[in-house]
């Protein structure tokens, strides 16, 4: 076979670039104001936390990794280089990712994991988005350590529509364990049980005082007296809701889920993984040391859970350093009505424009499952309710992943990996919080599948999700990725459009919503932004069991809107013949394949210029329209 010299393959990378960017611009993309670059390292780091000292995965080496800081409207590049074993993705929790779905970040479903050794780059707009969000790793169990905070300020000259804060502080919830997390969530899923507790809750990485060897692992804001501060509070914990509250101080919420809110003053809040709340706080007490505390929610029946609390010192300037912190109450662990009374008090800042008329009517059954045994070794791997197998779905289906990017089988047409049959109701109606088969594991099974569901473009969808008493009730954290939408209402039992509430004119926009247990929650939202996105419990443990299911939407050829890569060029190659063909400094994924290597999501380069080494390549299959160019050949 012909073969041309690395210069001729660099001339015909530079005019690839040319021609996608023109593309790119016809195309209308969107242009951020602005760049961020960021440059990620997935590396493991040695910590001791509880008497013990282990290796964690982490982002350059911090726990929790390091602030994404942008504003709205700024173009985001991060710079992803996996220098540990794991496989790893980032997600950009609350990014809408607007026509940039190929950066979304969740393991086989926008992409293939970076295995070891490799980098991928994320690139995204933050359009018509500012406020507090995260980014976590969406990969196994790894979002335990490897998580962070992104802080979208708003646009130069525009203000917060609330007192200009004195000073800003970032708070993460976490859960900390002794044990590594990929062989935690390997052993727990050989087991067929539910896992363990955490050994510990932790705020900004510190489990606080009331821990073993932790009384100096504390986390402390020293505050000015008379002054109000800003908390950007985020749950980053894997598998467990959370109340948060400081010691005789309100709360005054003002932001959730990066979208203002009209102002709403609690004495406490509860978080689920993946939600964000913006509070003031004013430093209007005697002066002393106040205790901030993060304690459980636990709507479940019979799960164990981890019930101390962590601490972290909100502490006056002028107060005796060593004083004993006054303590700050919490709801106990199931106080439902201190969930609910902060939910009620969630609106949007201004009226908003939630769709009226509906063209998708969803209705999705959420909760827990036990699958019969059928393993040879019961004791081993059966350890659910009644000997049987614990799963959970989504209208009785629980989501099977496949070992291909979903976005890039759909993208390429590459037939087998999924099927478009998700049922938009529940094959069976039935009274869901009240009357759920019980006769754990006879009736309780569900069936499994990679079953999505297609959305037309541009439809007016309304999505009630229905809570199901098949295990037990429980509140769920489900979230949305590549939207936000509106929760025009909720209640308890039931779901009945007769005698059902909805808040048409200033729901909160929110892109996770704790289903409340035993209830339901409707939600809106335009499907307007194409591409491949996963809609799944944010509780780790109900994702691994199958708590999922993923929307398409429909469809890009139509619209001749294809959504760019993460360097706004065509996706990669399908089939590279040497393996470790680097492109730009970007060494290609490697996933499978019977001639050479077959690529999954999107790896390209920033640098396209640089020169290519690893040797000869058999053709590139581009997106975008480009054709397939055979070696040698231009």
């Amino acid at each position: 076979m012909a073969k041309f010299s690395v210069t001729s393959f660099t001339m015909w990378l530079s005019c690839l670039v040319l021609y996608a960017q023109t593309m790119h611009a016809m195309k209308q993309w969107p242009d951020g104001r602005s760049t961020r670059f960021y440059d990620f390292k997935v590396q493991t780091m040695r910590i001791t936390k509880l008497c013990n000292a282990k290796d964690i995965v982490t982002i350059n080496g911090m726990f929790p990794g390091p602030v994404v800081y942008a504003q709205e409207g700024d173009r985001v590049i991060v710079r992803v280089t996996n220098q540990t074993p794991y496989n790893a993705t980032i997600h950009w929790h609350g990014v809408r990712q607007r026509l940039t779905c190929w950066s979304d970040g969740p393991s086989y479903i926008t992409q293939c994991p970076i295995q070891a050794g490799q980098t991928f780059t994320y690139e995204f707009t933050l359009v018509q988005q500012k406020g507090t969000l995260l980014w976590h790793a969406h990969v196994s169990w790894l979002r335990g350590t490897v998580y962070g905070a992104i802080v979208v300020y708003p646009k130069t000259g525009v203000p917060y529509p609330f007192t200009y804060p004195y000073e800003e502080h970032i708070i993460i919830l976490g859960e900390y364990w002794l044990k590594d997390l990929l062989q935690l969530e390997q052993a727990v899923l050989a087991s067929g049980g539910g896992p363990p507790p955490a050994d510990a809750y932790t705020i900004n990485g510190h489990p606080g005082p009331n821990y073993n060897c932790s009384s100096n692992d504390v986390y402390k804001i020293d505050v000015v007296p008379g002054k109000t501060y800003l908390l950007r509070l985020i749950n980053a914990g894997l598998n467990m809701e959370n109340f948060f509250a400081i010691a005789n101080h309100k709360l005054t919420i003002v932001e959730a889920d990066a979208e203002y809110t009209k102002p709403f003053t609690t004495d406490r809040v509860m978080l689920g993984p993946g939600q964000t709340v913006n509070v003031l706080v004013t430093a209007d007490q005697p002066i002393q040391r106040y205790s901030m505390a993060m304690g459980p929610y636990m709507s479940a029946r019979n799960v164990p859970f981890q019930n101390i609390s962590s601490i972290a010192y909100f502490q006056y300037l002028g107060a005796m350093p060593n004083s004993l912190a006054l303590p700050a109450p919490l709801p106990s662990f199931n106080d439902n009505l201190a969930v609910k009374t902060v939910m009620d008090g969630l609106k949007s800042l201004n009226p908003v424009d939630v769709p009226k008329e509906i063209d998708t009517n969803l209705f999705i059954t959420i909760g827990l499952n036990v699958q019969k045994c059928r393993s040879k070794t019961p004791n081993q791997n059966c350890q659910g309710a009644n000997g049987g197998v614990m799963a959970a779905s989504m209208n009785n289906i629980s989501f099977i992943k496949p070992n291909l990017s979903l976005l890039e089988a759909y993208y390429k047409k590459i037939n087998g990996y999924y099927s478009e049959d998700f049922p938009g109701v529940p094959l069976k109606f039935y009274d869901f919080v009240n009357g759920a088969p019980n006769n754990i594991p006879n009736d309780t099974e569900s069936m499994n599948g990679t079953r999505t569901k297609v959305l037309e473009f541009g439809t007016r969808v309304q999505l009630i999700l229905q809570d199901t008493g098949t295990v037990s009730t429980e509140n769920h954290p489900i979230h949305l990725h590549g939207y936000s939408f509106y929760v025009v209402g909720y209640g308890t039992g039931n779901y009945n459009p007769q005698t059902a509430t909805f808040n048409l004119f200033d729901p909160p926009y929110m892109n996770t919503i704790g289903v409340p247990v035993g209830g339901w929650a409707a939600i809106r939202f335009v499907a307007d932004n194409p591409g491949v996105w996963f809609m799944h419990c944010h509780l780790e443990i109900h994702l691994s069991w199958g708590l999922s299911v993923v929307f398409y939407s429909e469809k890009w050829a139509r619209r001749a809107r294809d959504p760019p890569s993460p360097s706004g060029r065509p996706p990669p190659a399908t089939r590279v013949k040497s393996e470790g063909m680097v492109v730009g400094g970007v060494l290609l994924q490697r996933v499978r394949g019977e001639e050479g290597l077959v690529l999954c999501g999107a790896t390209t380069a920033l640098a396209l210029e640089e020169d290519v080494t690893g040797g000869d390549f058999d053709g590139f299959i581009l997106g975008l329209g480009f054709e397939k160019v055979r070696t040698g050949v231009i």
